[in-house]
């Protein structure tokens, strides 16, 4: 069973307690990497405008640090390539690993 989580975890000791929950090999850190600018172009409900404007406090990236992966397994740049490209990527990935 492969189970993919998105979600935003700005500290390396969470995602480390995340990776230590799981044995060996089966925890695959995928960082989805992009500039601060291109995450505001992309907000679609308006949080970083928001969160500048001080109405959502702790805000990641505004008001609140994000410490980025220093050897995750993967390392998307999504303002460089496509969904589909970046998808690809991840099931490269999971291949090479024999997930797949």
């Amino acid at each position: 069973m492969i189970t993919l989580v998105s979600f935003i975890s700005p500290f390396r000791s969470e995602r480390r307690m995340a990776r230590e929950m799981l044995p060996e090999g089966e925890f695959l850190e995928v960082f989805v990497d992009a500039p601060l600018a291109v995450c505001e172009q992309r907000d679609p409900k308006g949080l970083y405008k928001k969160a500048r404007a001080g109405e959502i406090p702790n805000f990641t990236g505004i008001g609140s640090s994000y410490e980025p992966p220093e050897a995750p397994e993967l390392h998307l740049r999504s303002d460089q390539a496509s969904p589909e490209e970046l998808a690809g990527q991840v099931i490269g990935l999971l291949e090479a690993r024999g997930m797949l």
